[in-house]
């Protein structure tokens, strides 16, 4: 039986991580196992400068923060060496990073993750990766708004032109 030391301590790492899972908006869990300290160094830094946490926390640990956190059927999942990737910023950047390190890296295998509060699969978890960036999407929208008007425009300066040479005064009249 551990002391109450001990035990004081683990239950504040597990309410810590309980607060930081439940502000996630979304997690990706991988089986780390096989990669070199070089391999882990690069990915960490590319995990940081997305602002993806990134956690290796003893599974038991991890499953009493996920279940305190409201995440259930995570246990197939927790079950070998478990890396933990969250952001609070983006729902995508955890998964776009491990994906892309996933695929650079064959020791590293995304097992899962945790989308609007449940479970998904490996499969969800690469299509989530799919999903473009955020400054992507953004550009794509306006795109979108800005597009039709931009042809309104073009069309109606043909007309004009149209207009002009074909004999008319003026076709702002």
């Amino acid at each position: 039986m551990p002391s109450e030391k001990i035990l004081r301590a683990k239950q504040e790492i597990v309410a810590g991580l309980a607060d930081e899972f439940k502000q996630a908006q979304s997690i990706v869990f991988a089986d780390y196992r096989g990669l070199t300290v070089e391999q882990d160094t690069v990915m960490r830094t590319a995990l940081r400068q997305t602002g993806v946490k990134y956690r290796v926390v003893k599974n038991s640990i991890s499953s009493r923060a996920l279940a305190d956190a409201g995440y259930e059927g995570l246990d197939d999942i927790l079950k070998g060496p478990t890396a933990i990737a969250y952001s609070v910023d983006d729902v995508v950047a955890s998964a776009k990073v491990l994906k892309e390190y996933a695929d650079k890296f064959n020791k590293l295998k995304i097992k899962g993750g945790i989308m609007e509060g449940k479970a998904i699969d490996v499969n969800e978890v690469n299509r989530l990766a799919a999903i473009p960036g955020k400054e992507v999407l953004q550009g794509q929208l306006v795109y979108t708004l800005v597009s039709p008007i931009t042809c309104l425009a073009i069309v109606l300066q043909g007309i004009k032109e149209k207009m002009e040479g074909a004999g008319s005064e003026s076709a702002d009249a």
